[in-house]
């Protein structure tokens, strides 16, 4: 993905969600929408990974 942050995927995410839920999103837009949400959750899973590795080497090297 483009440079794209975890708080940016977040946010988008959370507005295909609200789209979605209020019923008003056209079918044809509806397959898009859900692959870019399917996108943004694999990024979004990604990123947390990393850090979460990331966090676990720092904090095994201070111990």
């Amino acid at each position: 993905m483009e440079k794209l942050t975890f708080t940016a995927a977040k946010k988008e995410l959370e507005a295909i969600v609200k789209a979605i839920e209020s019923g008003e999103m056209d079918v044809d837009i509806l397959t898009e929408k859900v692959k870019r949400a399917s996108e943004l959750i694999a990024f979004c899973k990604e990123k947390l990974t990393k850090t979460e590795n990331e966090l676990q080497k720092i904090l095994d090297d201070i111990v």
